[in-house]
């Protein structure tokens, strides 16, 4: 049995947080370049959603660490509205 449970957990899952958007006219996107900056309307500390295979199941919180952008599970989704998300 427990030999299972250890093959399920080394599992890849796709997990992903949409960090902001940005709303740019189709002549901005088509002038994007490398080292382009878009400004997207989230920033540190404000709540975004926490996705695994493309399923919300979480939120979290941006933070800011040495750097480098990170999220910190705030809310884990309970079974009703992780149904609800799956419809």
């Amino acid at each position: 049995m427990r030999e299972n449970i250890d093959r399920v957990l080394e599992i890849e899952l796709k997990v992903s947080a949409i960090l902001g958007r940005a709303k740019m006219p189709l002549k901005e996107i088509f002038e994007l370049a490398k080292g382009s900056l878009i400004e997207l309307d989230t920033f540190e500390d404000q709540e975004v959603e926490l996705f695994v295979n493309g399923q919300k199941i979480a939120y979290g919180q941006v933070v800011i660490v040495d750097q480098n952008f990170g999220v910190r599970i705030t809310n884990i989704l309970g079974e009703d509205e992780l149904v609800k998300t799956l419809s």
